[in-house]
């Protein structure tokens, strides 16, 4: 069987550790709804990447269907904002 190469968004926030309070990262994929964390960026993004791997083997274990991925434009845009913003 050919192997594929899906992409998907993923998304990475600052965050900390539940329990310890410890900083690392979030990151989550949008379009199949799972989340995984690390202490680093490449930890928190080699962690998600695993977990949709994981995600994608087992709706094909269950027969369901498998997103192929996105083809969307990413990007972010810039606000002027003259508010106050929250810390912490």
């Amino acid at each position: 069987m050919k192997t594929k190469i899906l992409d998907f968004p993923v998304i990475i926030e600052p965050d900390f550790e539940t329990g310890t309070g410890k900083p690392g990262f979030s990151a989550y994929c949008p379009t199949l709804g799972v989340a995984d964390d690390g202490e680093t960026i490449d930890e928190a993004l080699r962690n998600i990447q695993s977990t949709i791997k994981f995600h994608l083997d087992c709706l094909v274990d269950e027969g369901e269907r498998v997103p192929a991925g996105s083809r969307g434009i990413f990007t972010s845009v810039q606000v002027p904002f003259s508010g106050r913003l929250a810390t912490g």
